[in-house]
């Protein structure tokens, strides 16, 4: 390797990483505190230091540089000097090369080596001396991306239906998807993927965390990964682990592709991602990039001991949105997602941590928030919180700004405890199954604003909520003290797979009525990836780290009748505009416009009594609509008996019966209807 010189083209501190043009390559990187920075080449391959070249320029922060012969294809990464003083917050050691965090392409991949600690492992206070640019992850400059196509799909969002998937998981055991193919980007394209998901009546595919990621070290000593991905280090890199490999394509341009053919079938694509922490981890954790480029600039310090990192996420550090510059770069990250990959909006991870003020306050107004709602492009995308983290006062339902939409646990817990455990009231469940609006009907907030779910990957899948009541996490290696102990799950009376017919029976009628429930209430559902084929985890309500048939979806064994069933609610969901209303319904309507009303099973008015009767879980549900719209009937049973429904007057045809996999008749209803345990049926005139 040459000896550090000093580069000859000051280039442009604007844009941000590494930007190739017709005059050579820009790169620039924001490190206001660095008293000196060095641009590190490395061969082909990443392993091997050519050349460092120090950069003379820095204009407000940041540093800067022009190589008029470099192209797209060359690996480079950094080296950052200055004080080491960790109670400072200050981590600076040029020992160790960094990864920029604009890479659009990253080279190599952590697998917990103790060379990429910045500190020395045995004294923390001392700066470990030993260069790990051999190993350190580096990036590739690419070139940008062509255009995106065709005007992209647009869904109405009282037509959105979610569906979240891992791309690995969803594709690694599908066997119409080529053997190359399986578990990639370009295995998500397949055909027979995306047939399946347009015959659900899916509108928008919610990726789980697809940023290039940094697995923690605890974990690779294990022989595990986070296979979740919600360890990030890359935010504008699509995970290489996902990209096929085929000659002529790189992990961009497949993710990309994917993009499109999801676009083509009309569908949406949201990706989850992950600004509120990065895999470097606690202050024992490994230097990869923002840590040893500005630590005291990128992340929230303790303000009592610098050298400590506040932990708001339950990751070991967050990420200061409170920083423009922090700001400046989770809204680049976002702009190349949507610009040049194809992205169509995003489920952000842990979403209060990006709209905490410097003291840890959260701040609906907080400078994240206020900068995506003016953003031209940013605004415009699907934006999903889930708005809960681990810091003070860190339960936020409902408080995001408009146009956000929310994970909405409130509507798993009641659906949970009203149909399983008859925990929940009839006041709970009415509440849920019309938008939350306790929650979200403020400040112009629309009922699609809550995402509602049974299920996601962070718990137990629908066939494990009902087949276990307690978790079953060890291969996790945590002594199954990971994961949520409280899941409102039922066994039905076994514990995990039985062939008790009687048990099997009971878990398939209330998998039918969860799903019916969700799917047929108004707010924007969300379907977990593999609850319609009947998919287990073993009873694993965490299973972050199972890189293998613990989640990978077992298509070969998948439950026909329960995917035709879901099939048939989302088709009745696209027929019965009321149910998926994207306005609120009056307490009181005017006179002669359309109506929901509440009736007890006897076809009275609901009364304040019947609201609270105690050991009452049922009750119907009265879409009224105005002449020739057809009204529709909801008939709700949640109670361990039979219960006999006095039907409004009029000519109900029956449309929906969550107790049957039998295909309808076109019938109508008689003036009574007995309805069975855990069942809900739909009618309309």
């Amino acid at each position: 390797m040459n000896g550090a010189r000093s580069t000859s083209g000051n280039g442009s501190p604007y844009p941000l990483g590494a930007s190739p043009g017709a005059d050579g390559v820009n790169f620039a990187l924001a490190a206001p505190n660095a008293t000196a920075v060095e641009l590190c080449l490395f061969d082909t391959t990443g392993q091997n230091e050519q050349q460092r070249l120090r950069l003379t320029a820095r204009t407000n922060g940041v540093w800067h540089t022009r190589l008029p012969s470099a192209r797209p294809g060359l690996v480079y990464g950094w080296r950052v000097h200055g004080p080491w003083a960790p109670h400072e917050g200050q981590r600076f050691n040029p020992s160790k090369v960094l990864l920029d965090p604009y890479a659009r392409e990253v080279v190599g991949q952590y697998r917990g080596e103790d060379l990429f600690l910045g500190h020395d492992s045995a004294d923390p206070i001392r700066r470990d001396p030993r260069d790990n640019a051999s190993v350190a992850l580096k990036a590739r400059v690419t070139a940008p991306m062509p255009p995106t196509g065709p005007a992209r799909p647009r869904v109405l969002p009282g037509d959105r239906v979610i569906y979240e998937l891992h791309v690995r998981g969803h594709t690694q055991l599908h066997p119409d998807v080529p053997a190359a193919l399986r578990g990639t980007y370009a295995g998500l394209a397949e055909p027979a993927v995306l047939d399946h998901l347009q015959r659900l009546g899916v509108t928008t595919l919610n990726l789980m965390p697809v940023q290039h990621r940094a697995d923690e070290s605890r974990l690779l000593a294990l022989g595990l990964s986070n296979y979740w991905g919600y360890s990030p280090i890359g935010w504008f890199a699509p995970e290489t682990r996902y990209w096929s490999g085929r000659p002529g394509t790189t992990p961009s341009s497949e993710f990309r592709t994917m993009a499109d053919a999801v676009h083509a079938r009309g569908m949406e694509i949201v990706i989850d991602v992950v600004y509120n922490h990065s895999g470097e981890t606690d202050e024992y954790g490994p230097t990869l990039s923002l840590r040893g480029i500005d630590n005291a600039l990128y992340y929230h310090l303790r303000p009592d001991d610098r050298s400590l990192y506040q932990n708001w996420t339950g990751c070991g550090n967050c990420l200061n949105l409170a920083e423009p510059r922090v700001v400046q770069l989770v809204l680049d990250s976002l702009r190349h997602w949507v610009t040049e990959l194809g992205v169509d909006g995003f489920r952000f991870d842990l979403a209060p941590v990006l709209a905490r003020r410097e003291g840890g306050e959260f701040d609906p107004r907080a400078p994240f928030l206020a900068a995506i709602a003016q953003d031209p492009v940013l605004a415009q995308a699907l934006l999903i919180a889930e708005p809960w983290d681990i810091g003070p006062g860190g339960y936020r339902l409902g408080e995001f700004p408009p146009g956000w939409l929310e994970w909405n646990d409130r509507f798993r817990d009641a659906q949970r405890g009203f149909w399983l455990h008859r925990s929940a009231g009839l006041g709970e469940f009415a509440q849920r199954f019309t938008a939350s609006s306790e929650d979200f009907r403020h400040d112009g907030r629309s009922p699609t604003a809550g995402v509602n779910f049974v299920t996601a990957h962070d718990g137990f899948t629908l066939r494990d909520l009902l087949s276990f009541n307690e978790r079953h996490n060890l291969a996790n290696g945590e002594q199954n003290r990971d994961g949520h102990g409280h899941n409102l799950s039922r066994n039905c009376g076994v514990e995990g797979d039985t062939d008790d017919a009687i048990v099997l029976a009971e878990r398939r009628r209330l998998q039918r009525v969860l799903l019916a429930a969700l799917l047929l209430s108004q707010g924007t559902p969300m379907l977990l990836g593999g609850d319609e084929l009947g998919h287990t985890q073993r009873g694993n309500n965490n299973a972050y780290c199972q890189d293998n048939d613990t989640t990978w979806l077992a298509w070969h064994r998948a439950d026909a009748a329960l995917t035709a069933f879901v099939a048939r609610v989302l088709a009745l969901r696209r027929e019965a505009e009321p149910l998926r209303s994207a306005q609120w319904w009056p307490a009181v309507p005017p006179a002669g416009a359309a109506a929901l009303r509440w009736l007890t099973p006897e076809g009275h008015a609901m009364a304040p009594a019947d609201w609270e009767r105690a050991g009452r879980h049922a009750l119907a549900i009265v879409f009224e609509a105005v002449p020739p719209d057809a009204s529709w009937l909801v008939l709700v049973n949640a109670e361990e008996r039979d219960v006999e429904f006095r039907l409004p007057p009029g000519r109900w045809l029956h449309r929906l019966a969550s107790d049957t996999d039998e295909p309808l008749t076109a019938s109508l209803l008689d003036g009574t209807q007995v309805l069975r345990p855990g069942s809900l049926w739909v009618a309309k005139t």
